[in-house]
């Protein structure tokens, strides 16, 4: 009988192991995009690191749009359990395109990441968005030989839409003899004059 119930000890251990090792995933703002070598003129290729950081990596779901800067859309993927969009263009290289790509993983969560920073649990689910520019930048080898490559502008990380998505009720604040109160009245702590902030997970998010 203790052999029986060590048995099955061990083999809750590794569930609860194997389950921690599987749903697991960094912040938004952890994660980004880049440009694949190899990229060309007639063909891009870009690699998302979510898909190596956000697990299950089965049930990651990217989904790509590339427009200019009229808004006109001139490509949309979807993409699951893959880190790379890869396509031929069609646009010229002297455009700046704009890129955003939605990371959704309904099976993954922080809750492992939480539980290292000794932050809450949320439970939620992986929301990212990423947003970023992509223009054909001209270069110069130690030769002297010029050559080009597409580039990204800001390197934006993601925004993480679970964090974001009570901004429209925090923005219910009202500002008063130069302090700011919630929607139930309560005075809102280590806030800058003119400024509605909100504190959330350690640090400020500017709401305007």
């Amino acid at each position: 009988m203790k052999k029986i119930f060590a048995s099955l000890v061990i083999v809750f251990l590794l569930v609860q192991i194997t389950q921690a090792q599987v749903i697991t995933c960094v912040p938004c703002d952890q994660l980004g995009m880049s440009v694949n070598v190899g990229s060309r003129e007639s063909s891009i290729s870009i690699y998302h690191s979510g898909q190596y950081m956000t697990h299950p990596r089965s049930e990651n779901n990217f989904n790509w749009e590339f427009s200019d800067q009229q808004g006109n859309i001139l490509n949309q993927l979807n993409i699951v359990d893959d880190a790379f969009a890869n396509f031929d263009i069609d646009w010229s290289i002297t455009d700046t395109i704009n890129v955003k790509v939605h990371l959704v993983n309904d099976s993954a969560n922080m809750d492992n990441w939480y539980i290292n920073q000794g932050l809450p649990l949320t439970g939620a689910s992986i929301n990212c968005l990423f947003e970023d520019q992509l223009y054909w930048k001209i270069d110069t080898y130690p030769t002297g030989t010029p050559y080009g490559s597409w580039t990204f502008i800001h390197n934006n990380t993601g925004v993480d839409y679970n964090e974001t998505a009570g901004i429209e009720e925090l923005k219910r604040s009202v500002i008063m003899d130069n302090k700011i109160y919630d929607i139930f009245g309560r005075e809102l702590k280590e806030v800058p004059i003119g400024q509605i902030y909100i504190r959330n997970r350690k640090k400020f998010i500017k709401l305007n």
